[in-house]
């Protein structure tokens, strides 16, 4: 599988494809020629400047939303290589796709569409079980980086504990539900997009993006009743 090079967080360097965009400028200078910069543009207008030749809109692009595709990837295939392997070929297939790109929908809603199907596709192909992460002493959070505490003589030790043993129940419940809800619930909570946004990713109605989550969020409340 071709991938993405990226040599600093969100930025990219080439394409080992044979289709290499050049290294861009920074990404403040106007490269489509309307005297409007990236950040002073919507999304959906940079990309389809990217598709005109912007490569500076490209990058642009990848730095934005890198990271949070490789925790929305990540929070679907439990797997940190996996995760940024899959996110270097979202990037490459928009960038495959600028040609082709129509601003029908947000632009998140089309990046988030296409790392949904890369993360299902990943999980059907290899039959990933999904199983539960666990909170070990001397390892680092997955997510925050920072170390488990170890018992002291600080009142709030016991607080923390039972915090981080809650936050890894919830990681493990919401990685058992159905792959749909799961979805909807890793949008939602922590990629903070709507209802709408939501159902454009899963090609669903509102009504029914807000029904999926509804028995989502039942099943997770029913099964973390000890934490709430």
């Amino acid at each position: 599988m071709a991938s993405l090079v990226i040599d600093n967080p969100g930025v990219t360097s080439g394409l080992n494809s044979g289709s290499r965009p050049a290294l861009s400028p920074p990404l403040n200078l106007d490269r489509s020629g309307s005297g409007v910069t990236s950040a002073e543009r919507t999304d959906a207008e940079v990309m389809l400047a990217v598709a005109a030749g912007d490569e500076a809109g490209y990058n642009y692009l990848v730095t934005k939303y890198h990271r949070q595709i490789i925790h929305f990837l990540y929070r679907m295939v439990h797997n940190e290589a996996i995760a940024e392997e899959l996110a270097q070929e979202v990037f490459l297939r928009v960038y495959r796709s600028r040609e082709s790109y129509r601003a029908e929908a947000k632009f998140s809603t089309w990046l988030y569409r296409i790392a949904t199907n890369l993360a299902v596709n990943h999980a059907r192909d290899t039959k990933t079980e999904r199983t539960a992460q666990t909170l070990e002493l001397d390892a680092p959070d997955s997510e925050s980086g920072s170390m488990p505490e170890v018992a002291d003589d600080d009142p709030n030790v016991e607080q923390r504990i039972l915090r981080e043993e809650r936050m890894a129940a919830i990681r493990a419940q919401v990685a058992a539900l159905p792959e749909r809800q799961r979805m909807a619930v890793l949008m939602h909570k922590y990629q903070e997009m709507d209802y709408r946004q939501i159902g454009d990713v899963l090609k669903l109605s509102e009504s029914a993006t807000k029904s999926l989550l509804f028995r989502a969020y039942q099943t997770l409340r029913e099964r973390l009743k000890e934490f709430v």
